[in-house]
């Protein structure tokens, strides 16, 4: 009977601590970006879900309808196109946007003089403003004979286009926008990664003959992969939030062709003034958001294991 008084004395003496010292100081020194977190992120997001069950006159709620919004908001022919719209964004995205920061990265990489003069020139497009951005390109594709590519064209002989007027146009030169002012900042974040790979990798692979699309195909590729798989489902999100580009650029058009959900979100809170169906959209685009991100680390996760 001692005996086991003595070995429960010793099993509880040797268990650890609920909350060890260094642990408290870790969640002191979390607990200001922790509160942050919940007063800017969750407590907008719950008064959204709640705002998007009421009708409202201007800022005061008025009555509690459930999912009457919600309802309303997929009976919208618009909403339909928009949600079909921001996936045509998100499949362009990934065709010219995607792969092209990885590209730059590896010939930056590769290069032996003015590496620093590379970094600063592709990194410089995210330096100006959106909406500048913007209306430098929106000059660029001028409509007639005052936009610059067109006043190239004329000068090879061919008519000028209107660039934005052909659905099938909009959106890739939309994402092309996209792109040219977004790749600098993720192509040093790739630099960062082929950096920190171990140069004896390399040069044992130049010793085997191997060239630079090899060292490329077997070392720099399978080194980037992993962090090429976080910055995917970062991309996918960002693109789901485009708003300015085709509103400042066509207002969504032509006919609709480049109207984004975060554009409903826009008119219906600036134009309509109708906030709860604003919010309604703003949860639906959380929910496909949540949904697409657990799909896609499940399938990840199952592909690794």
């Amino acid at each position: 009977m001692a005996k086991k008084e003595n070995d429960l004395l010793l099993h509880k003496s040797e268990r650890k601590p609920w909350m060890r010292k260094k642990d408290m100081i870790g969640w002191l020194i979390m607990l200001p970006s922790i509160i942050l977190f919940l007063f800017f992120v969750w407590e907008p997001l719950l008064e959204s879900v709640r705002l998007s069950m009421y009708t409202a006159k201007g800022f005061r709620l008025d009555t509690f309808v459930g999912l009457d919004n919600y309802k309303r908001l997929f009976q919208y022919p618009v909403f339909l196109k928009a949600l079909g719209n921001t996936f045509v964004y998100i499949f362009w995205s990934l065709v010219l946007g995607f792969f092209t920061p990885m590209v730059l990265a590896v010939l930056i990489t590769e290069t032996m003089h003015l590496k620093g003069f590379f970094k600063m020139g592709v990194y410089f497009p995210n330096i100006v403003p959106g909406l500048a951005t913007v209306l430098m390109w929106r000059y660029l594709f001028g409509e007639g004979k005052s936009g610059v590519f067109n006043i190239m064209l004329s000068g090879l002989g061919i008519k000028p286009v209107v660039w934005f007027n052909n659905p099938m146009l909009t959106i890739p030169l939309i994402v092309i926008i996209m792109t040219w002012r977004a790749a600098g900042s993720t192509t040093l974040i790739y630099i960062a990664n082929i950096s920190s790979i171990d140069p004896a990798l390399y040069e044992a692979a130049t010793i085997d003959g191997a060239g630079i699309l090899k060292r490329i195909r077997y070392i720099t590729v399978p080194s980037v992969f992993s962090l090429a798989k976080t910055l995917l489902i970062i991309q996918i999100i960002s693109v789901f939030q485009i708003l300015y580009e085709p509103l400042v650029l066509k207002q969504g058009g032509p006919n609709n062709a480049s109207v984004s959900m975060m554009m409903l979100v826009w008119n219906y809170a600036n134009r309509e003034m109708n906030y709860p169906m604003a919010a309604a959209t703003s949860v639906v685009i959380c929910v496909i958001l949540i949904i697409l991100s657990a799909v896609y680390f499940k399938v990840t996760k199952s592909k690794e294991n």
